[in-house]
């Protein structure tokens, strides 16, 4: 590849300190600051699990890309610096004529994937940028992703207790309010298409998909939640789960603390054995498989 092609690795973005909560969650409300309570609750998530170790790791996937496609990786963020817009004004000053983006999220919604491209796009036409722009619409189903899933679920059935029965294995990603679904958003479908996919790679016999980390608002979210499912799973004499976040690739809040925290004291509480698949973060075979979704998209550029 020339330099004059790059790489625009996208991702959620996380606060930088206790400090920075309040801007970030601002940011995330479209400018209306949350209230004392919302906030503090925020916090207290933050503090639980120490510091979000997100944006140091997005930093080295993208890393590790650039050094697979021997192209230039800029990061830019949706709800703090670098933001996206930092990202594409960057990119121009650089003279980069063809960039690949690609969003750190296997699962295309129009509210999520489908909100990052309109944010690019929209930060190349303020600033008349005259390149070529292409975003990987969704990779769920990529073979190394699958694989890598496989093989951490397999890991994480050996670490429950022997006697504690075959795991359920609950395969979840981000909630999102379920008015997609009027749209025949394929969010749903393709989180299921990936939780089948991985279910038939390493002979899963029981399995189910959930959702989880639901945002706090007056509309509906998508459910069934994870904290619910596994109440359910006890009620109906399960011993054990195992928790595949396949929609989430690297470990933040919504691992370190939705899984590991809350939904582990709810299964602690029913008696359920629960253990989780390892976050992708800077695995190598990880990392290999979205540099191969990459190079496809440069390919069809030409």
């Amino acid at each position: 590849m020339t330099d004059k092609r790059a790489i625009l690795v996208m991702s959620y973005g996380t606060p930088k300190d206790l400090d920075d909560v309040e801007r970030y969650y601002t940011d995330i409300r479209h400018g209306r600051p949350p209230s004392p309570e919302s906030l503090e609750e925020l916090k207290g998530r933050y503090r639980a699990i120490g510091r979000s170790p997100l944006f140091e790791i997005t930093e080295a996937q993208a890393l590790g890309l650039q050094d697979r496609l021997d192209a230039p990786a800029y990061h830019g963020q949706k709800h703090t610096g670098p933001f996206i817009s930092d990202a594409v004004a960057q990119i121009a000053k650089d003279g980069i004529e063809l960039v690949v983006g690609i969003v750190l999220a296997p699962h295309y919604s129009a509210l999520s994937i489908g909100d990052y491209t309109r944010r690019v796009q929209r930060a190349a036409e303020d600033i008349s940028w005259p390149g070529r722009l292409e975003v990987v619409r969704s990779w769920h189903l990529e073979p190394g992703y699958i694989d890598f899933l496989a093989r951490e679920v397999e890991v994480a059935k050996v670490s429950l207790p022997p006697d504690a029965g075959e795991p359920v294995v609950l395969f979840t990603a981000h909630s999102l309010p379920e008015r997609i679904l009027q749209a025949n958003d394929p969010y749903p479908d393709q989180l299921r298409e990936t939780a089948a996919a991985v279910a038939e790679t390493a002979s899963i016999p029981k399995w189910d998909i959930a959702w989880q980390s639901a945002g706090r608002t007056t509309d509906p979210w998508l459910g069934p939640d994870l904290t619910e499912v596994i109440e359910k799973l006890a009620a109906d004499g399960v011993r054990s789960v195992v928790v595949c976040p396949c929609g989430f690739v690297a470990d933040h809040l919504e691992v370190l603390y939705d899984v590991d925290i809350e939904a582990k004291a709810v299964a602690d509480r029913v008696g359920v054995a629960l253990a989780r698949t390892r976050s992708p973060n800077t695995d190598p075979g990880f990392l290999d498989a979205v540099a191969g979704v990459v190079r496809r998209a440069f390919a069809s550029l030409g």
